[in-house]
């Protein structure tokens, strides 16, 4: 039998897509969303637009079709940016699309101005823009997003909101006292406590405004107790973390191969170049070591060394960004891959990864936004690990760590959705039968 699981309450009216970010990935989505509506491009990269889902007597149905999504008709978007340009200034900057798919998406991408962001040049050192909240006071900075919040919906009309985290990696925090319950977060935003990073300022505030929330950055915003706390306390989806697009995709596509077939793994080294934003903020060491920790983190639960050690136990894994402004969005990731087979013979399997960053995560941001909402609808509260299926490193939910295999989570991920769909009692009524 399935699972029992709330069915999700109906995805009616309009949904509020709000995105701390409205760089290069945020556009790139807005933009995509709208040549979908118009009917010029199908929603490549969408699984829940295009994707299918397996029935327990093995029909293979739409997602769209089993599971209650907000139509993209009824998206609204919105967000905030240290920019003050509108979001088509911003696509325009950011160089993504061409000029014939920038002008198709020029009425939509212009009504669209970032509202004043929460930013402090503490976590992101190598970026700055003038349209940034101007309080000192953390406490007031959270009630103001939270105030932003609630206006966006009513001005807009929306009967509900999701939030996607598509702004930049912040520096390197540990965990600390001050993130372990409720009541030390909040008293950290009374006294302005430095480990309380702004993206933990967003994730507080929606939150409290019962907005869901994913987190497509490194960022330990969700990612610490005390959020997670006041997320089940609420009642609030949340799920993270950092979008899982070029280099780290491959890795989940191929070493589960690898592990497969007992094929010995001697050391893996990945090395990108990336010149947008995204390229310039990872230039500084604290803003890279998030980014690493995410990065390193994926092969571990696949290649299992204590479980194998004659195959990974003496596996190097290394990793490296340089920031080369000339590749611009198009990021280009190298892998050299130390293999050894029978008897130990050695061998080597070289990638060339030639990825578009904001073109591989703009459809992660539709599938969340849109899985995040029925999350919600369903009252699915807490961490999501059903959703690890989009990021690079899967948020623990309490005892369970979700895998990192790329085909485990696809599992996970349509398990989920079958129990949410409404077509799980007639599936239940046919096999009873």
């Amino acid at each position: 039998m399935l699972t029992t699981a709330p069915k999700s309450k109906p995805a009616t009216g309009k949904l509020a897509v709000l995105m701390p970010g409205l760089g290069a990935v945020a556009t790139t989505f807005i933009a995509g969303v709208e040549a979908v509506r118009k009917g010029r491009q199908p929603a490549i990269g969408s699984y829940a637009a295009m994707g299918h889902m397996e029935t327990p007597n093995g029909e293979q149905v739409l997602v769209r079709d089993a599971v209650a999504l907000a139509d993209l008709d009824d998206l609204v978007f919105g967000g905030w940016d240290i920019y003050e340009g509108t979001a088509f200034e911003s696509a325009k900057h950011a160089g993504v699309l061409n000029k014939e798919d920038l002008e198709a998406s020029r009425e939509v991408l212009d009504a669209i101005r970032p509202m004043p962001a929460v930013f402090d040049s503490e976590y992101i050192r190598n970026i700055d823009g003038p349209n940034k909240k101007s309080s000192t006071s953390k406490r007031e900075l959270a009630e103001l997003l939270i105030e932003d919040i609630k206006n966006f919906k009513a001005e807009n009309g929306c009967d509900r909101a999701v939030g996607v985290w598509c702004a930049s990696t912040e520096r390197y925090v540990e965990v600390g006292p001050v993130h372990m319950t409720i009541e030390a977060f909040e008293n950290g935003l009374d006294e302005n406590h430095p480990d309380i990073a702004p993206s933990m300022l967003y994730a507080y505030a929606f939150i409290k405004a019962g907005v869901p929330l994913a987190n497509g950055a490194p960022n330990l915003a969700l990612d610490v107790p005390a959020i997670v706390q006041l997320a089940e306390k609420h009642g609030v989806a949340i799920a993270g973390k950092d979008f899982k697009t070029g280099q780290t995709l491959m890795k989940t596509l191929i070493s589960p191969g690898l592990a497969t077939r007992m094929i010995g793994v001697q050391g893996w080294y990945s090395t990108n170049i990336l010149g947008n934003t995204d390229g310039a903020v990872l230039d500084d060491p604290g803003s890279f070591k998030t980014k690493e920790n995410s990065k390193l983190s994926v092969l571990e639960s696949i290649l299992e060394k204590d479980r194998y050690p004659a195959l990974y136990g003496d596996m190097t894994h290394s990793v490296r960004i340089d920031y080369y402004p000339p590749r611009g969005d198009n990021k280009e990731g190298w892998d050299n891959i130390d293999i050894f087979g029978w008897m130990g013979y050695p061998m080597q399997i070289k990638i060339n990864f030639l990825c578009r960053d904001s073109i591989l995560a703009a459809p992660l941001v539709l599938d969340l936004a849109l899985f995040m909402d029925l999350a919600q609808r369903a009252e699915r509260s807490g961490v999501q690990d059903w959703l690890s299926f989009y990021f690079k490193a899967p948020q623990r939910n309490g005892d369970f760590m979700p895998p990192h295999d790329l085909f485990k989570q696809r599992d996970l991920l349509q398990e989920t959705l079958l129990e949410l769909s409404h077509l799980t009692d007639q599936e239940e009524a046919t096999l009873a039968s």
